[in-house]
């Protein structure tokens, strides 16, 4: 019997939500069939930071490891999702679980994702979660918003947190109508040489 898979990836278009001020998503056909090409192919304008990616280390220290550089066990395996609807502004420590040796944590925030419009009021987490999630061993997190930090944040107090614990990011998930739980985590990476952030195509999968 099969297992079930949850597509937790946005679909890339030029209607795709950016941060503001960063680069729209662009695709242009170069080579069409309807011109005489025996294919189609195209070419792709866009951030590292669109949709559902993966932060690298080298996205908040210069001197951190890019996308390509970074080992990709992280991105695959056994994660626990949590339903973090409704903690307000932060997800602090006193909104985290019991973890039972989960080593990657997904936290779903909203109740329907923003897929056409930009939600500038998103939940972030507290430095002092990370550290905490740190210290029971999980060494990756993603999140449904665009970024673990508040928006307005200057100091990126959580992504310095995850930089000293070499805990892993993902950001830009669509958790809609995942419950709370266990799931097969499938996140990989391309590996962009210099590249500060990824592209990724998440899934979760039943566990057997």
């Amino acid at each position: 019997m099969p297992r079930k898979i949850w597509d937790i990836s946005q679909r890339l278009h030029p209607a795709t939500p950016v941060w503001p001020g960063d680069t729209a998503f662009q695709q242009v056909r170069t080579w069409q069939m309807e011109d005489g090409s025996p294919v189609n192919v195209s070419a792709i304008t866009m951030s590292t930071h669109t949709g559902a990616h993966a932060d690298a280390p080298l996205h908040y220290s210069e001197a951190a490891p890019d996308i390509a550089s970074v080992e990709l066990e992280p991105y695959l395996g056994e994660c626990l999702v949590v339903d973090a609807r409704g903690v307000g502004d932060l997800i602090k420590v006193a909104d985290l679980p019991h973890l039972h040796s989960a080593d990657r944590v997904l936290f779903r925030t909203v109740e329907r994702f923003p897929h056409d419009t930009w939600d500038e009021n998103t939940v972030a987490i507290a430095s002092e979660a990370i550290e905490w999630l740190a210290v029971q061993g999980v060494k990756l997190v993603g999140i449904d918003g665009p970024s673990i930090d508040p928006q307005t944040s200057k100091t990126m107090e959580a992504h310095k947190a995850v930089l000293r614990h070499d805990i892993r990011v993902l950001e830009g998930l669509v958790l809609d109508g995942v419950a709370q739980g266990r799931y097969e985590l499938i996140a990989l990476p391309l590996p962009i040489v210099g590249g500060d952030a990824s592209p990724v195509r998440a899934i979760l999968r039943e566990l057997p």
